[in-house]
């Protein structure tokens, strides 16, 4: 009898415009297997995935669940042929309780019975290792308990093949053990799951085969087993990468910024940052680590001119010069006071570029007051867009070509890029690698090095703990807006720093 695949793509090929996204992909995934899916930016591994979750329809080949064709138009295809996604940004209303949003969109009587629907959904908990309150609002919900309650509901729905984007971004170590114990669980039940990542360390721990884009072409499928992170980073990319951090020791660090009693309150009195006082020191890496909201992007607005400060003080100290008081300037204002600033925020089409205009555009946005007149002579932008160009070897069909129109990793390619162009004595940087594949993505992080060599005090907010580790000096901790603790990346383990992310600890812990 032949063996029949969970899932099994056949000659599938996708196109946008000219652009061949997938291009006659053969691909397959057994029953209780966990499969990693691995590829550059633009190397079609999330088209592939959301054709199988129906958002894209393929435009040759065909798809096969259990050995037979299906077509799958829409997400509810994708529900009837048992296929779940869970996205990296959680769809869920934050009003409602776990039990409610698990329902949503579910037709028949059982949707108004909610004690029926938390008794399934505590048993699917019991099943898999889940811990999850039914009747617990998800505004008062971790990001873990928010992913649990994203896996829930597909699995309520009776999904046999799971697949899970960046499902470990914003989780601590502990609660990457804990996802990865749920999968296993899974899995022995016959589960087939995917898993888009790019942490490679992740990929070698919880995947039993590992398959591989490049440029919309499958390359190959390896047995994790058989296979090792410098084989996987080269069917990736098409050549040898080196995959080093170069973190040099910090030589002659003088203050840059020193930030003391640092507190900002939302619009509902909320305080999104506490008494956050630390010193950035030029010429070294400052990490800041936290679960998702605990006042990252809050920090780096407030130091940028970016958000209202309640209290607190924010001293730049540039060199050979007086220090200058932050607070209360505009970052117009902080710019004319002569503070080199650089900021990479999180959101990078929102703040950091306009979407409209090419790349020679948006460089030409850093200098657009100078005396020399950029709007009329381009010669400079130009020539600096086609550095970054060059450089991050950004995917553009041409550099005026709208940045809007480009992939997540590209924008955010030409925002760092022009970012650190600009030679700031402070860089801070919000998730640069967000989006990014694993080789630029390590591009990026000697970039980073390389500005702390010439003096420069960066601040670089990150998801990634084994990257913090190594590429930081020292580590800041936040916790529900407060500092938990400032740790020796050195000396520091993910353990030790997981915990912090989940616990304000105490002075000891500030050093």
């Amino acid at each position: 009898m032949e063996n029949t695949h969970a899932v099994e793509f056949r000659g599938i090929s996708k196109y946008f415009g000219d652009v061949a996204a997938n291009d006659d992909v053969d691909l397959y995934l057994d029953k209780g297997v966990i499969m990693s899916l691995l590829g550059e930016n633009g190397s079609g591994k999330t088209t592939l995935m959301n054709m199988l979750a129906g958002i894209y329809f393929p435009d040759s080949g065909e798809i096969l669940i259990d050995g037979k064709p299906v077509m799958i138009r829409s997400p509810k295809d994708a529900f009837e042929n048992r296929i779940g996604m869970i996205h990296q940004h959680f769809m869920l209303v934050d009003v409602f309780t776990a039990a409610e949003n698990i329902i949503l969109g579910i037709d028949g009587a059982e949707k108004l019975d909610l004690k029926v629907i938390a008794d399934k959904v505590r048993e699917i908990s019991e099943k898999y290792g889940f811990e999850i309150d039914p009747n617990k609002k998800i505004y008062d919900m971790s990001v873990s308990e928010k992913q649990t309650v994203e896996i829930i509901k597909v699995l309520y729905r009776g999904a046999d093949i799971l697949i899970l984007d960046e499902p470990t971004a914003v989780l601590t170590p502990q609660e990457t053990e804990k996802l990865f114990n749920v999968m296993r669980a899974m899995k022995a039940d016959g589960k087939s799951i995917i898993i888009i990542t790019h942490k490679l360390n992740e990929v070698m721990e919880i995947s039993d085969v590992v398959a591989v884009l490049r440029k919309g072409k499958h390359i190959a499928t390896v047995r994790t087993n058989e296979t090792s992170e410098a084989e996987l980073t080269e069917m990736m990319v098409g050549k040898k990468v080196e995959l080093n951090i170069y973190r040099a020791e910090p030589v002659d660090i003088k203050p840059r910024l020193t930030v003391a009693g640092l507190t900002c309150k939302d619009g509902n009195g909320v305080a999104r940052l506490d008494d956050v006082g630390f010193i950035a020191y030029g010429g070294e890496i400052l990490g800041i680590a936290g679960i998702a909201g605990s006042g990252q992007k809050e920090l780096l607005e407030a130091v940028a001119g970016l958000r209202r400060i309640d209290s607190g003080s924010i001293i730049y100290s540039p060199e050979g010069k007086h220090p200058e008081e932050l607070v209360g300037k505009s970052p117009m204002e902080i710019k004319d006071a002569g503070v080199a600033l650089a900021f990479v925020p999180e959101d990078r089409l929102g703040m950091g570029l306009v979407g409209g205009m090419g790349m020679t555009g948006n460089m030409m946005l850093r200098s657009w007051n100078k005396s020399k007149g950029f709007f009329i002579d381009k010669k400079a932008p130009r020539e600096l867009a086609e550095q970054v160009y060059d450089f991050l070897e950004v995917a553009t069909p041409d550099i005026e070509y709208p940045v809007r129109k480009l992939s997540g990793g590209n924008v955010q390619k030409v925002l760092v890029g022009r970012e650190i162009a600009t030679s700031p004595s402070v860089l801070m940087s919000a998730y640069a690698v967000r989006g990014l594949d694993i080789n630029t993505s390590y591009v990026i992080y000697n970039l980073m090095a390389d500005q702390k060599k010439k003096g420069t005090a960066v601040i670089f907010v990150g998801e990634d703990l084994d990257v913090l580790i190594d590429l930081c000096d020292r580590i800041l901790v936040l916790c529900g807006g407060k500092v938990s603790g400032i740790v020796d990346a050195r000396t520091t383990t993910k353990e030790e720093i997981g915990l912090l992310m989940t616990s304000v600890g105490g002075e000891e812990n500030r050093r």
